[in-house]
């Protein structure tokens, strides 16, 4: 490698020599590869047309034939084919480009547009310009570049190499532009809340915190944005979403990134039912803009989006599942999970134990049904959702539903809770179990609860957790491949 970088080295001083500025500021493009190929579409084999254009892009591949050369320069958009003849850019230039240009150079061109005889849209160069000159080669063009942590640390080289993560990050931004243009047409207002925090809240998490020089004070990445756009449902506002980051101290794993994408959609005077609606409409909709179909194939299963989504209830899994006969309420989870074989730390708290219960024998069970079509899960214990509204014939079961696909999580809502006397009580809960070693358990936010007490309409609020929902749509085994640059330890052997 060291020998690759020295040559190019070598080559950037020929330029420097001939006072040729090997990064110059700019260069007019008139066409990308997409529009070179949609307005010259029509060229047959052997034609030429009289307009010229410019075009630039990366070096992805080259081959000298005697005095003229054939390369493709690759841009956002594909690539296209480019031709040099030495009787065309003049002896001199040639012989310039063939002592100083290598593979991964960026390359700007002028010239018109040809079809060769074997049917390659051509740009018949006049003139060309190095706009970027490498200094390091690209990755082994046949083999690629295939192993994982590599991929993940030089994104930028995997992105080049592998054009099908390309894809998926053009997905994920279709996805995000689908997702505000669905809300907004259906009257959403878009807005921001504070990523930093002086209280982390709006979920059981732990956070990432982090000191403020000038106030003084400790403050906190959020973990939810949920509790400050219930603070706009206070001031009025009855329908908004935010679509933003939020982060939270936890492992990382094909599931789990602790720097995530989160929509969040709240609306005034109507219950978790309305989030089903929206929830299984809008998902729909996406799969029909990216895929052209109400169904989508993921890991050899085809899934299928019609409507309206099948529901079961919580307490309805642990009994097919398990073979308990109680409800979820009157269950004792701890005797639960021994009588399991799920081995606990004497200080687990319960609602990990529910979470190890349910990924160790609920989960499995919804992969293997909603790989064909996703599923609602309803009715979840109020004491692990302290911000939702409890059932009116069961004040133990809380209005929320989680939705599956393929056996990921990929929706949470609940009818929001408004009452700022029970929802004092609930946080105040959820600060002693905090006191007791609980990290994920949530603070009791005055300030919320102020804005409570000046009166919060009914609402619903909706959650979807964006990067596991283009990993579905583009059929990804792995989060960490639809996030253009997921968090790694740090590489201290190359620092």
């Amino acid at each position: 490698m060291e020998k690759l970088i020295e040559q190019r080295k070598e080559k950037l001083k020929i330029l420097e020599e001939k006072k040729i500025d090997p990064y110059p500021t700019k260069f007019t493009v008139t066409h990308s590869s997409e529009n070179l190929i949609t307005e010259f579409g029509f060229l047959k084999n052997g034609e030429k047309s009289e307009k010229k254009v410019s075009f630039a892009g990366r070096i992805i591949s080259l081959r000298e034939m005697g005095r003229s050369t054939f390369l493709h320069l690759q841009d956002s958009k594909g690539k296209i084919q480019v031709y040099l003849r030495e009787d065309i850019v003049a002896k001199e230039n040639y012989d310039l480009f063939l002592k100083t240009i290598d593979l991964a150079d960026f390359l700007g061109v002028e010239g018109q547009v040809f079809r060769t005889k074997t049917g390659e849209l051509t740009i018949l160069v006049e003139k060309f310009q190095i706009l970027s000159k490498s200094l390091r080669p690209l990755p082994e063009k046949w083999h690629g570049l295939k192993d994982v942590e590599t991929r993940y640390r030089q994104r930028y080289l995997d992105i080049i190499v592998n054009p099908e993560i390309n894809k998926i990050v053009e997905t994920r931004s279709k996805v995000i532009r689908l997702i505000r243009n669905y809300l907004d047409q259906k009257g959403f207002l878009e807005v921001e809340t504070p990523m930093l925090q002086v209280l982390p809240g709006g979920a059981t998490a732990k956070p990432f915190s982090t000191y403020h020089n000038a106030l003084g004070v400790d403050l906190y990445l959020r973990i939810a944005p949920e509790l400050h756009l219930k603070r706009l449902l206070v001031a009025g506002y009855e329908k908004i979403y935010e679509l933003n980051k939020n982060f939270r101290n936890e492992g990382i794993s094909t599931r789990h990134n602790p720097e995530f994408m989160m929509l969040e959609v709240y609306q005034a005077y109507v219950d978790y039912e309305e989030m089903m609606r929206i929830s299984e409409e809008m998902i729909c909709f996406l799969a029909k803009e990216i895929t052209g179909k109400e169904e989508f194939e993921y890991q050899d299963k085809t899934i299928s989006l019609k409507l309206p989504f099948q529901r079961v209830k919580l307490s309805d899994l642990f009994k097919k599942y398990i073979g308990i006969k109680e409800d979820l309420p009157d269950i004792n989870l701890a005797k639960l999970a021994k009588d399991l074989g799920i081995e606990l730390k004497t200080d687990t708290p319960e609602h990990k134990i529910f979470d190890y219960i349910f990924d160790q024998k609920i989960l499995p069970e919804l992969e293997v049904i909603t790989s064909s079509e996703p599923i609602f899960v309803t009715d979840y214990l109020k004491k692990w959702t302290p911000l939702a509204k409890s059932k009116k014939d069961n004040s133990e079961i809380v209005e929320r539903f989680e939705l599956f696909i393929a056996g990921e999580e990929i929706a949470n809502a609940y009818s929001e809770l408004n009452d700022p006397r029970e929802q004092r009580k609930r946080l105040e809960e959820q600060a002693k179990a905090k006191a007791k070693g609980d990290e994920e358990a949530m603070l009791l936010d005055e300030d919320f609860l102020t804005a409570l007490e000046h009166g919060m309409p009914p609402a619903a609020g909706l959650g979807i957790g964006i990067d596991r929902l283009v990993m579905l749509l583009t059929n990804t085994s792995s989060i960490r491949e639809t996030i253009p640059f997921p968090l790694l330890r740090p590489d201290t052997l190359n620092r």
